[in-house]
């Protein structure tokens, strides 16, 4: 029964903290400056408290007002540390409780305890006798307030932009996630606007990402029994296994400790405060008890230690920012508290006039708009001169805060021109791109568009340089001839006009490349797109794809008859008859272009490093190339028929951002003999560590490139170290590894009929898997999802709990009862399981409800087990047999790829 209660809390949500609580009223006071506690970090030795209880006048139960310092959870306070008020006396109720943060002090912890005999020291022997779990659910309760607070700042936000205008939420939501560290679902956003709101709240808890600031404040552990809770929480579905959620961790946590406490006369109930002013309005998530046992409420105040001050930086470092902006907006991120605290306040902005003199604009967090709102009504930008520092200033606390610094710009007329290549890209018809360059563009607000007969057209833009903007001009229906934009900056009372020409001509032809012995080739020049047929010598080409790229537009040719287009010789001129779509022709005088190199692919062999073989992954006959081996392959030279001095290989991934140049100049390339070479590379020297994916290769020489050809696919490892099974079948393993997430999916089976799924963006360390079938799991990776590789990681069975032995006798029992009477058929397997259900711990001790993988057809002889005796409770962590050594994998056939070597892909 213990078993299955702890996984039920394990795997159920949390309550939430919705119940409605008390309310403190707490003000710090240190030398001669008092705050609110909503302003009040960190707390130091030598703080005056002073703690009042608001109670309701009808307040019929009776509180006692405790405050406990505490120093270490190996260190119990004195009883001096502890200092009551008894709420139901007028002194206590009017005055509060005043104390004083002792020397030696690290937390601070208040109680709501019930008034009766004995109260008071048996919640001091309480904390006294286990001071290290109060310590802990103090720095819990702190992490889950300020986790909470987020939260709830984020909720606030979205719903009152959905409220006003849901079409905000768009642009708005990810500068939330931003400033809050807030997990926000892209999908979410592609969706209606009315219904972007629902799917941005879904899911809540797990909305919170870790934040290292909220962290070192109220110094969390991060290893021991916390971090092995957290762990076992992130395997649940409301954790979307592995997604780690320090809020939930803490509560889970919290509930845990106090739990412990539970007596016959007392049980502890933790109490987030949401400080708003000098008051904390507790929230409870679960109801009070005035009958045995009692509940005595239990919150924290901030930690006693050293200011942790908040790392802000500017979310550009090198971006100007306009003086003359109604709103203006300095972008900041990296200290989530900032926007959902009061910490940082009386912030403001200084700015240093010509005259050297500061000035000081008052600045406010702003979540929805991604950092610091500035007022700039005081400020007199003439005085200020062109260009002007500034920076962030205030408190974080008691604590004196320098933030970022920015630079800021005046608005003032400047010349504007076209981007080098965008002069002849204006063509009437369609909407064209163009680049603006100016001394800075901070200041812009906007771009119209005036055509000839005075037509006004709106221009949407984006500043992608300090100095230079991007335009999109719809001259979908604009004229030709003369066109007038106008640009309209913050301080300016009448826009600036720059002249613009748009064109009429339909197409203009430049050049073609086509080489001898090729069937397809590319026509270069402008307004591409209206070209419908192609002949060269009179053989006809079907256009293909077309690119645009400053001013130039390039399009693909391929010949109808490909044998009779291989009739053309180098040096051959010829005439290019283009057809356009409206009826009109155009000719082009052009030179065929030598042979392009063409080689054919023999053989390759991938040569594993000894970090690849220590992932304990065996790529079995897929030919893919892992990232730190060695590829080695061979090449015939077919155009020409022998390989010249300047004949290379060029090897780059697919969408071109890595290419390597390997030719005899740099060992890349050696020759068997004048028509074979064979070439070495050596993908982590080439391409670094970020290139994944599938692999071109083709022959290049000093004036053609040859077409590319499939090589193979470089893949990422995952490290898969250990694999822990329970010894019921129907219990999952647990994977553990490093790099999971470049995991797309596993199965026992190499045909992946029950296969678990990785999510997107999976971050942990450990996953859930059906048991191994001899030793072996098979596995799909994310950089070749078509290709099915085995791992053998080492096998550790996990002993029987006593509740699985109770449980297997118990099914003994059943069958011998039931020999007599019809066996009944068993249900058929259900469906595949995947890492989204909700696959049980291993060693959890209770029945999974969701579809189980299959137990191993037998277990492995070599396992050691320890006795059913020795096993730990279903609460504790299990302890770690010995490491099982997998079993031998099977005989290779004996061919090339047994060997090592991969067939040239197809």
């Amino acid at each position: 029964m213990a078993a299955l209660c702890v996984t039920r809390v394990v795997r159920a949500d949390p309550a939430p903290f919705d119940l409605a609580g008390p309310i403190l009223e707490v003000k710090v006071t240190r030398g001669t400056v008092s705050l609110p506690i909503a302003e009040v970090p960190n707390l130091a030795a030598g703080d005056h408290l002073w703690v009042r209880a608001d109670l309701p006048a009808s307040q019929s139960a009776p509180y006692l007002l405790v405050v406990a310092f505490l120093r270490g959870s190996t260190n119990p306070p004195p009883p001096s540390w502890f200092q009551k008020c008894d709420t139901s006396e007028r002194k206590c109720a009017d005055a509060g409780l005043s104390v004083i943060v002792p020397d030696d002090a690290r937390q601070v912890l208040l109680f709501l305890a019930p008034r009766t005999g004995g109260d008071f020291k048996t919640l001091v022997n309480a904390v006294r006798g286990r001071p290290g779990a109060f310590v802990r659910a103090s720095q819990d309760l702190n992490q889950a307030t300020l986790d909470r607070g987020r939260l709830e700042r984020y909720l606030a936000a979205v719903r009152a932009l959905n409220d006003a205008d849901p079409r905000r939420l768009k642009d708005a939501a990810p500068l939330l996630a931003r400033s809050l560290a807030i997990k926000v679902d892209e999908k979410c956003l592609t969706r209606l606007p009315e219904l972007q709101a629902p799917c941005l709240m879904d899911a809540q808890n797990s909305l919170i990402l870790d934040d290292g600031h909220s962290t070192s404040i109220v110094q969390a552990l991060t290893s021991g029994a916390a971090g092995d809770l957290a762990m076992e929480a992130s395997y649940t579905p409301q954790l979307s296994y592995g997604y780690y959620s320090p809020y939930i961790a803490s509560i889970f946590d919290i509930a845990r400790i106090l739990d412990s406490f539970h007596t016959a006369k007392y049980q502890y109930l933790p109490a987030l405060g949401r400080p708003e002013g000098d008051r904390l309005r507790l929230t409870l998530n679960t109801p009070p008890s005035f009958y045995d046992p009692k509940s005595v409420l239990v919150t924290a105040l901030p930690a006693v230690e050293q200011a942790q001050l908040p790392p802000l930086h500017a979310v550009d470092p090198q971006g100007l920012y306009c003086t003359r902006k109604s709103a203006l907006v300095l972008p900041v991120e990296g200290a989530p508290l900032v926007f959902s605290t009061r910490y940082a306040h009386d912030m403001a902005l200084r700015v240093t006039r010509a005259d050297g003199v500061d000035v000081d604009l008052p600045a406010t967090a702003n979540a929805e708009q991604g950092g610091f709102v500035i007022d700039t009504s005081a400020f007199e930008p003439a005085a200020a001169g062109g260009r002007i520092r500034a920076s962030l200033h205030g408190y974080w606390g008691f604590d004196r805060y320098e933030g970022p610094a920015f630079e800021l710009v005046n608005s003032h007329p400047q010349s504007w021109r076209l981007a080098s290549g965008d002069s002849g890209a204006l063509i009437v018809g369609r909407e064209d791109v163009v680049h603006l360059t100016a001394a800075e563009v901070s200041c812009v607000d906007g771009f119209m568009l005036r055509d000839p007969a005075g037509k006004e057209l709106k221009v949407d833009w984006k500043p992608v340089h300090p100095d230079e903007v991007e335009l999109k001009l719809p001259l979908q229906q604009a004229a030709p001839g003369a066109l007038t934009l106008l640009v309209s900056e913050s301080g300016q009372h009448e826009p600036q006009a720059i002249a613009l020409t748009a064109f009429t001509e339909a197409a203009h032809l430049d050049a073609l490349d086509l080489h001898a012995g090729d069937d397809h080739g590319e026509l270069r020049g402008s307004r591409l797109d209206e070209v419908a047929s192609v002949s060269v010598k009179g053989i006809a080409f079907t256009p293909g794809v077309l690119e645009a790229s400053q001013g130039t537009d390039r399009l693909e040719l391929s010949a109808q008859d490909p044998q009779v287009a291989r009739v053309f010789r180098s040096g051959e001129s010829v005439t290019v008859k283009v057809t356009l779509k409206d009826g009109r022709s155009l000719s082009l005088r052009a030179a065929i272009g030598a042979p392009r190199p063409r080689v054919s692919l023999l053989a390759a062999n991938v040569q594993p490093s000894a970090a690849n073989l220590a992932t304990k992954i065996d790529l079995l006959d897929s030919g893919l190339l892992p990232q730190g081996a060695t590829l080695t392959f061979s090449v015939r030279a077919e155009q020409p028929a022998s390989f010249g001095g300047d004949l290379a290989i060029e090897v780059a991934t697919a969408d071109g951002s890595f290419s390597a140049r390997l030719d005899s100049a740099n060992g890349g390339l050696l020759l068997e003999n004048a028509a074979v070479a064979v070439a070495t590379l050596d993908p982590a020297r080439a391409f670094g560590q970020g290139a994944f994916g599938a692999l071109r290769f083709r022959a290049v020489t000093a004036h053609a490139a040859g077409d590319w050809q499939p090589l193979t696919t470089l893949v990422r490892l995952p490290a898969v170290t250990q694999i822990s099974c329970p010894a019921t079948p129907q219990l999952a393993c647990k994977l553990s590894g490093e790099r999971l997430f470049l995991i797309d999916a596993v199965a026992p089976d190499r045909a992946f009929t029950q296969l678990t799924q990785i999510p997107d963006g999976f971050p942990g360390n450990a996953l859930p898997v059906p048991h191994p079938v001899d030793g072996r799991l098979f596995v799909r990776l994310r950089d070749a999802p078509a290709s099915v590789i085995a791992a053998t990681p080492t096998l550790v069975q996990l002993p029987p709990s006593a509740d699985e032995l109770s449980r297997a006798e118990a099914r003994r029992a059943g069958d011998t009862g039931a020999a007599a009477s019809a066996v009944q058929p068993a249900p058929p397997n259900s469906a595949a399981a995947t890492i989204t259900s909700a696959a049980p711990n291993p060693g959890a001790g209770a029945p999974s409800s969701q579809p189980t993988p299959p137990s191993p057809q037998s277990p492995s002889p070599a396992a050691v087990s320890p006795p059913a005796s020795e096993a730990m409770p279903a609460s504790a962590p299990a302890p770690s047999p010995a490491p099982v050594p997998a079993p031998a994998a099977e005989p290779a056939p004996a061919s090339a790829a047994a060997a090592g070597a991969t067939p040239p892909p197809r």
